[in-house]
Order: C-alpha cells, then sequence, then structure tokens
C-alpha cells in the first residue's frame, strides 16, 4: 500500500483500513441463559441465547448431538424506510450463514436431543448486520456457558472506487461508483487461519483475494480484543 492510499479518506472521514468504534456488553437480557450486545459504529445487534433445552417437535430431534438454531431479523425501526415485520428470505439466508459460521467452535455433541437457539435482533442499521450479529452471538453462546472452542470474529469488507476498505458503512455499501459496491462479509475462529464463513457481493480480482485476508485477520484481532473486554467485564461483576 502506497503512501498516498494510505492517506486517502472515506466519506466517513476514515481511513481505507480504519473501523467504525466497537462497543460490546453482555448481559443485556436477564431473562435469557446467554446475551450480548455487539456495534459497529451505528449498527446494533443483540444476541440471545435460549437452551440447551429439548427440541419439539421430536422427530426433529438427533439422539447424537445438540442442534443450533438461529434466527436472525431486522426489527421495522431499524432502517430508515420501515421494514415490513417478520422474517424475509434475506433473514432467513443470514440466519443459516449464521449458523454455518459459529457451528465450527460449539461443542454441544454431549447435549443430544436439544436445540440451542440464538436471537439476533439488528435494533439499528448502517451496512455490517450480519457481521455485527455474528459477533453478538459468539459472545451470547460464551455467556450461556456452551462448550465453546473459541469466539467467532466477523467483519465486513469491501471497495470504494479500487481500494480496498475495512467495515464498511450504508453509503460505503451501496457505492455505484468505478467496479460498482462490493461486500466481503467474512467470519473466522479467533487466533487462528481458519475462516468459517466467506461471502461476496459484488466483483473481486482473484488476486486481490490474500489482501482481503489479511485485512480481516488484523481487523479480527481488533474485534476479539473487545469482545474479550466484555468478558472479563461480566466475570468480574
Amino acid at each position: 500500500m502506497t503512501k498516498e492510499t494510505k492517506e486517502l479518506k472515506r466519506p466517513s472521514g476514515r481511513g481505507l483500513t480504519e473501523m467504525r468504534q466497537m462497543k460490546a456488553k453482555v448481559g443485556v437480557v436477564p431473562n435469557a441463559d446467554g446475551s450480548a450486545m455487539f456495534t459497529f459504529g451505528n449498527t446494533i445487534a443483540i444476541a440471545a441465547v435460549y437452551g440447551p433445552r429439548q427440541l419439539h417437535p421430536q422427530h426433529m430431534q438427533d439422539p447424537s448431538t445438540g442442534i443450533l438454531r438461529v434466527n436472525y431479523d431486522l426489527l421495522s425501526f431499524s432502517v430508515s424506510e420501515r421494514k415490513k415485520p417478520g422474517p424475509n428470505r434475506r433473514s432467513q439466508e443470514i440466519s443459516k450463514m449464521t449458523e454455518f459460521a459459529l457451528l465450527p467452535v460449539l461443542d454441544i455433541k454431549d447435549f443430544p436431543n436439544t436445540v440451542i437457539d440464538v436471537q439476533i435482533y439488528i435494533i439499528q442499521a448502517d451496512a455490517g448486520t450480519r457481521t455485527a450479529g455474528i459477533n453478538a452471538a459468539s459472545l451470547a453462546l460464551a455467556h450461556a456457558g456452551i462448550p465453546m472452542k473459541n469466539l467467532i470474529c466477523s467483519v465486513a469488507l469491501g471497495k470504494l472506487d479500487k481500494e480496498l476498505i475495512i467495515d464498511l458503512d450504508k453509503d460505503e455499501e451501496d457505492f455505484e461508483g468505478g467496479e460498482g459496491p462490493t461486500d466481503f462479509p467474512l467470519a473466522k475462529i479467533a487466533n487462528s487461519d481458519q475462516f468459517t464463513l466467506i461471502q461476496l457481493d459484488g466483483k473481486i480480482q482473484p488476486e486481490r483475494v490474500k489482501e482481503i485476508i489479511d485485512l480481516a485477520n488484523k481487523a479480527c484481532e481488533k474485534i476479539y480484543e473487545v469482545q474479550k473486554k466484555a468478558l472479563k467485564e461480566v466475570i468480574e461483576q
């Protein structure tokens, strides 16, 4: 990256690799078994975990393991154009992708015939909602005491014209200049090289994928520190 590229600023005033302010808090839903909030700037995600509890109907039970079930939803008031209440095709897709992202760190074989429900609600949306939701869900599962190998960290990357950027906001996600909008959400196991989610909406040159992975690794190190701090705070209470 050249000095000139480093000095370029985004519409928000952030540098190309500068993330929005992150906040995390654990234990935000008192009646849940585990819960957490995670924010990227104006994007606020809340996750609540219920279970393990017996799965009904019985024919859906798995005698060899527990089941993870994720429900992701944007609340109607979270966006400027009021969203119709209830799940839609996009929320169902993100729910399933979040399950895929979280499952590799969960050890739920000791909970046969049960379900662990993770409810993710976006109460304010300014892009990066699925990644904020994954970060919140990872914290909530840890808070609930679900056996985990590690936390999952998630962030979205993209392009502003031809420059790679970290943690897109809504204006950048909708950017139409240059080669058009590109959104590249990823999730990985903290302190590892194992990615559990890689998606691409838009276009990216294959030779730039390594650069994106390197940027994602650096961003996830910062996310992990925020997550650890939130868990430490609730333990010390």
